[in-house]
């Protein structure tokens, strides 16, 4: 059976990193979680008070990126955390803001850049799966299986309200729904390598399915690449 690249892609809190990380844990494969990694450069930049609500200051963060070095490991429960420079930061990196920063550097271009090919270089042995914005069209466009995930607004707004109750957070629907659009808004037209679906992807609408149905489904998609 031949190692693949598997690339999903889709909107903000539509499943993706679920989807990714049970296919990954069920077939053996590494597990890449490319919006944690712009969370992590969002968390460093807020950090050295170079992001604010109304600011960016882009020329010290340009100065810097090459510094940061974002690695992903495996803990003893089987769940990949995301590290940077050498610290563990999966908790911090999840929070609201975060998330909003987050949306913010992702659509600079030298940032994107530097992930991009920190990125490439992570899946040059093949064998991963990752899900992102841009991992069919930019990052791999040459993925052996390709899927693009989508959701309303509404559903995803839910789930990634549920997310941050179990985690003790206090949470507003409404603002969490606007957080979901504004990101969308900005994701599907930067300038940058903005959010769209490669022509050969194939589109998962799982507003209605359960965990394990998709999870099934991706499966029967990925071992009809992997026996081609």
């Amino acid at each position: 059976m031949k190692k693949i690249v598997v690339a999903i892609d889709g909107f903000s809190s539509g499943g993706k990193s679920t989807m990714a990380k049970d296919l990954a844990r069920d077939v053996g494969y590494t597990y890449i979680d490319s919006g944690a990694m712009y969370r992590a450069v969002a968390l460093y930049a807020m950090r050295n008070g170079w992001i604010t609500e109304n600011d960016i200051d882009i020329e010290a963060l340009k100065k810097n990126i090459g510094s940061l070095k974002i690695d992903f490991k495996t803990n003893e429960h089987g769940v990949s955390e995301t590290y940077l420079n050498g610290e563990n930061v999966e908790k911090e990196i999840r929070t609201l803001e975060v998330a909003n920063a987050a949306s913010r550097v992702s659509a600079l271009d030298f940032v994107r850049r530097e992930l991009v090919r920190q990125q490439q270089q992570m899946g040059l042995q093949k064998g991963i799966v990752m899900d992102g914005r841009d991992i069919g069209t930019v990052v791999f466009p040459e993925a052996e299986l390709k899927i693009f995930l989508t959701a309303s607004p509404e559903i995803r707004a839910q789930r990634r309200m549920e997310e941050m109750l179990a985690r003790g957070e206090k949470v507003d629907f409404q603002k969490v729904l606007a957080n979901i659009k504004e990101r969308d808004e900005r994701d599907l037209h930067r300038s940058e390598s903005p959010l769209k679906k490669a022509p050969d992807a194939i589109v998962i609408d799982n507003s209605n399915l359960t965990r394990d149905e998709q999870r099934e489904l991706l499966k029967t998609l990925f071992y009809q690449k992997t026996l081609e």
